[in-house]
């Protein structure tokens, strides 16, 4: 994809400094520096237009939050969009920075067990065979997040390519990681409230389009934690039963 920016668009984005980070590999290992405190970090790769990352971060001021993406037009945009969040929700910017920076080399600008949750929206589907190496959900590119992620690390993951999901579900299963609230209609019921929507799911979804989503467990307490929820959950459908049979006895 090719982006057709404004003139001076690198002098605008340099008069934000405090929003967006032209050289973000000078954090690696400094992002709670950055931000000043010891708040969960959540990262969306590959941000696009930016609405997701600003709502997500003026909606949660107790998460710091990061978006990633190699264009300069898209970090312009989404500065837009994260002055127009805090607008609509108030609030300040100091959870939220943009950073220009290429996916590919991700853990040149992250530290092991820097980071909680990974989000990767409607990422690129390289629909040929010989492109897979580059889907985000490769698992070249799955274990740098395995490594960039903390105990309590995810990765929640939402396409409308049919493909790109098959092959993330096999990508995932074949690395042995454990999944969870897979759903291949996301929004059957209507639009799910609870989760905000990027530009390109609000577009898709109004064109009847099904959305795929899926969370990844990668961490050990992660992982601990859904698997005491899913006991926990056990526990209350059993009793459930048998509250329906003693009522029916």
């Amino acid at each position: 994809m090719r982006l057709r920016g404004r003139k001076g668009i690198r002098e605008a984005l340099e008069a934000q400094p405090g929003l967006i980070l032209l050289n973000p590999a000078a954090y690696k290992g400094k992002w709670k520096e950055l931000f000043g405190n010891d708040k969960p970090i959540h990262v969306e790769l590959g941000m696009g237009k930016g609405r997701f990352i600003s709502q997500l971060s003026a909606l949660n001021p107790d998460i710091n939050y990061i978006g990633v993406d190699m264009y300069d037009e898209l970090l312009r945009r989404a500065a837009e969009k994260a002055q127009l969040s805090r607008e609509e929700h108030g609030g300040t910017l100091d959870n939220l920075r943009l950073a220009l920076f290429n996916i590919e080399k991700i853990e040149d600008i992250f530290d092991s067990n820097e980071l909680e949750r990974i989000y990767l929206n409607f990422s690129d589907p390289w629909p040929k065979k010989r492109h897979a190496r580059r889907r985000l959900t490769h698992s070249g590119f799955v274990r740098k997040y395995i490594d960039i992620l903390n105990d309590l690390g995810e990765i929640h993951f939402k396409t409308d390519s049919r493909s790109l999901f098959e092959f993330s579900l096999n990508s995932f299963a074949d690395m042995g990681l454990r999944m969870r609230n897979i759903s291949l209609d996301l929004h059957a019921e209507g639009p799910r409230t609870d989760l905000v929507m990027t530009e390109y799911e609000m577009k898709f979804h109004d064109k009847g389009m099904n959305i795929h989503r899926l969370e990844v467990v990668i961490g050990s307490a992660a992982l601990e934690n859904h698997l005491r929820q899913l006991e926990l959950n056990e526990r209350q459908e059993k009793n459930v039963e048998a509250s329906d049979d003693a009522e029916e006895d």
